[in-house]
């Protein structure tokens, strides 16, 4: 590993029932201290999820573990490399939820909807239409300010807020997309585990979720049909089609995206404020968002 690139970031997700979350908490955060990782594990009734950030040989020693149990003997991770860690402190927390949509019965583990990798998508994408000549539609799973930063040329972009808002937003939209591929897409895969297969429930009938997400498809074939960065939720705010960490920031105080540009003006103040909250931000705003 270069100079420059000494640190290794990971995501990886798994969709698995883990019943001794107790159990597990002391250990993972054990080990993560004692390699010197950064990030967060999540572990939760329906998996795990993790972003983390080390040397090579820590997080190799760190995945051998995890795959240690059976249950995760065969969890896959996309990476990422960077000359700082991604993160800056370490958190092993017990959740409800990988990602939080409130919809129970919504079981990845149980089967999952249909997938498409990311050199299948590209093809598609190039001739405008699935094997089958299909057209094909991307549909955006992310919170609007994320999609802000880069997205799919032509996707759908429904402005959620929240991935809770997801599901009233496909049924509402069903019937436009009759007749077409529906393609849903997130950041590293585990929105659209959860999307996909709540629209295959709702009557969707040709839907797929890209494989590994957005990153994937930048590790796999780049940037082509596709405009601008990916938000990532650690200090790079965002990584570009290279995978390499952006200008780009998050306001401290209201955590909206600033731009290289919108960083120049006297209303961006480390830590304070931005061009999108100067004003409007009460005294003690920021430590109590920190908080949150």
């Amino acid at each position: 590993m270069s100079s420059q690139h000494q640190y290794v970031n990971i995501a990886a997700y798994k969709f698995i029932t883990l019943d001794n979350l107790e159990e597990l908490r002391p250990q993972y955060q054990d080990l993560c201290n004692a390699l010197g990782l950064k990030g967060t594990v999540l572990l939760t009734p329906e998996g795990i999820n993790m972003f983390l950030s080390g040397t090579r040989e820590h997080i190799d020693q760190y995945l051998a573990w995890v795959r240690s149990d059976a249950r995760l003997a065969d969890l896959a991770w996309k990476e990422s490399l960077s000359n700082e860690q991604s993160h800056k402190r370490m958190l092993v927390k017990i959740k409800k939820e990988i990602i939080t949509m409130r919809m129970p019965l919504i079981k990845p583990e149980l089967g999952r909807a249909p997938a498409v990798d990311a050199k299948t998508l590209k093809r598609w994408l190039d001739q405008g239409h699935d094997d089958d000549g299909v057209e094909v539609v991307m549909m955006e799973t992310r919170n609007a300010f994320e999609v802000d930063v880069g997205t799919f040329d032509n996707t759908l972009d429904y402005r959620i807020e929240k991935f809770t808002e997801f599901p009233a937003v496909a049924a509402q939209h069903k019937d436009e997309l009759n007749g077409k591929t529906v393609v849903t897409f997130c950041t590293g895969g585990i929105r659209c585990e959860k999307a996909a297969i709540h629209m295959k429930e709702i009557g969707y009938e040709r839907v797929f979720q890209l494989e590994g997400g957005i990153l994937k498809y930048f590790e796999e074939v780049g940037g082509d049909h596709y405009s601008g960065d990916c938000f990532v939720f650690d200090y790079r705010t965002a990584l570009n089609p290279k995978l390499e960490p952006t200008e780009t920031a998050q306001c401290f105080a209201c955590r909206a995206v600033v731009t290289p540009r919108q960083q120049l003006a006297p209303e961006y103040v480390v830590g304070v404020s931005c061009p999108h909250c100067a004003g409007k931000v009460q005294a003690g705003g920021a430590a109590d968002k920190a908080a949150a």
